[in-house]
Parts: structure tokens; C-alpha cells; sequence
């Protein structure tokens, strides 16, 4: 096999993983601090790519803005969901959650469909990144690179804001330890919106880089929830690292899975979290006593 085309699949992956990473990125911050299972990320993620969508034909914004204005509202969204009905629910079963959310993402998807139809709205490449760019081995798209810089860009942003700061050091351990953390005093449940509306703004960026590379549609998101849970399992519940580290790298397994196993391309994913599972029940970095 040419080394071009063993490196083109391990582009491909890494732009899957890209989005993987940021999905599963917001989804585990929610997990972590709300214990909420939000199966309406899915449906976050595919409002993200129709806010891009509806920026640029109603009122002429581009890619670039959408890139801010997009998650922003998406977030303000999420974050009015949670203050109006999640919240109600915290105290219940679990399983309410996630009830409340799958049902959130049926309204969701019904009422881009009652606007937008089912087939979807096609979104342009954005001009500045058109093109390809020669990689010496590989001539690889210009706005794929893009995705996978850019992604790690705000992964990293991510994990300094977590990991670095005060803010993020308080959210880390309402993530890790809610219960000791209240018992020290701090308010864990003031952070809780603005975490909420954070993970969904996360989703809907990834929408937002999605769009110029798949149709617009309103099941987008549906095609991809299933698999990005996969990811934050893999990973580990609730940690963040863990979600961005197993969202490459399941954009690469699966992407050679492709190449050598075209069959099992689709089920790679879950094979590879059946074995996490065995030899790591917690997860890759997750925390055993949390998990």
C-alpha cells in the first residue's frame, strides 16, 4: 500500500476525530458535573451547523463570525433548557434525564425538519480555505487541515481553562468530586448553567465545522450521538482529557478500519469500547471511585 493513501485515511480520521473530540469534549463536562446523559448533544451539534447556515443566508454572515455567533447561541439555548426543565429533574432518576433530552431532540429535529425539510441545505467552503495544500506525501484539503488545527486549538484552550485556572479549577472539582466539593464550601450549583450552556456552545462548534463538509440536515446529529457516547465511555465518564484523547483516536481507528476491515467500520468503535471496558472498566483516563 502507498504510503499517501495510508496517510490520506489518517487525515480523514483526525477530522472525524475533530469533531468527535469536541462533541465528546462538552458531553463529558456535562456528565461529569450534572450526571445528566444529555442525548440532546446531537441535536446541540446540528444547531450549531443550521445557525451557520441561517447567519449566512438571512442576515450575510460568513464562516468566521459563525464560528463565535453560532455556539453563542447555541449555549444561550442550552443554557435556558436547563434553567427552565433539566433542573427540575436533578433530584430524580437519572433516567428522567435522559427521557427529557431525548425528548428535547425530537422537538428539535421536527422543527428544523417543519423549516428546512429532510434533505437538508447544502453549505459552501468558505473561500480563504478552498483549495489544497501539498504536504510533501499527501495533497490534503485546505479547510480539513483546517478542522484539525483549529479543534486542537480549542481543545487545548479547553484544557488550560480546566486545568490552569481558578475558574476551571473550581469546575474540575465540582466535576470530580461535587459532593466533597460542596462539603468545602463552594457553590457548586452556580457553575451548573454556564457548564451546561459551555458544553452545548462546544457542540455546536463542532456543527459549525461540520457544515461546509456535510448537508445541513436536521438527523446530522442523530448519525453521530450514538458514536460520541462510545468516545466519552471510552475515555472515561467525566474526564476531560480522556474525551479528547479517545475522540482522535477513534477517529483514527475507525478511519483504517475502513482501509483493512471495511465490514466492521462501523462497529470498530464499540469492539474498541468493549475491550476499554475489560481491561479498563473505568475507562482510559477515567477515575475508578467517580466512575
Amino acid at each position: 500500500m502507498e504510503p499517501s493513501v495510508l496517510l490520506l485515511h489518517v487525515f480523514n480520521g483526525l477530522v472525524n476525530g475533530a469533531f468527535y473530540a469536541l462533541l465528546s469534549l462538552g458531553l463529558a463536562v456535562i456528565f461529569g458535573m450534572l450526571r445528566v446523559v444529555n442525548f440532546m448533544h446531537g441535536a446541540l451539534y446540528m444547531l450549531g451547523a443550521f445557525g451557520a447556515y441561517i447567519l449566512l443566508q438571512e442576515v450575510g454572515i460568513g464562516f468566521g463570525l459563525a464560528l463565535i455567533l453560532a455556539p453563542l447561541l447555541v449555549g444561550m439555548l442550552g443554557m435556558l433548557l436547563e434553567r427552565l426543565l433539566l433542573r427540575h429533574l436533578y433530584a430524580l432518576d437519572p433516567l428522567y434525564n435522559l427521557l427529557l433530552t431525548f425528548g428535547l431532540t425530537l422537538f428539535l429535529q421536527d422543527g428544523m425538519r417543519l423549516f428546512f425539510g429532510i434533505q437538508g441545505q447544502p453549505y459552501g467552503t468558505p473561500g480563504w480555505l478552498r483549495g489544497a495544500v501539498d504536504l510533501g506525501v499527501v495533497v490534503y484539503p485546505t479547510y480539513r487541515l483546517f478542522v484539525i488545527g483549529f479543534s486542537l486549538l480549542v481543545c487545548v484552550l479547553v484544557w488550560y481553562a480546566l486545568e490552569r485556572t481558578r475558574l476551571g479549577m473550581v469546575v474540575r472539582a465540582a466535576t470530580e468530586r461535587p459532593d466533597l466539593t460542596r462539603a468545602l464550601g463552594i457553590n457548586v450549583d452556580r457553575w451548573i448553567t454556564p457548564v451546561f450552556g459551555f458544553g452545548a456552545a462546544l457542540a455546536a462548534l463542532a456543527g459549525v465545522l461540520a457544515a461546509p463538509m456535510r448537508n445541513v440536515s436536521p438527523l446530522m446529529g442523530a448519525d453521530l450521538i450514538i458514536t460520541v457516547f462510545a468516545v466519552v465511555v471510552i475515555g472515561g465518564l467525566g474526564s476531560i482529557l480522556g474525551s479528547v484523547v479517545a475522540g482522535f483516536l477513534v477517529g483514527v481507528v475507525t478511519a483504517l478500519g475502513a482501509l483493512f476491515y471495511p465490514a466492521l467500520a462501523n462497529t470498530l468503535v464499540f469492539i474498541l469500547m468493549a475491550l476499554v471496558l475489560l481491561l479498563r472498566p473505568a475507562g482510559l483516563f477515567g477515575n475508578p471511585e467517580a466512575s
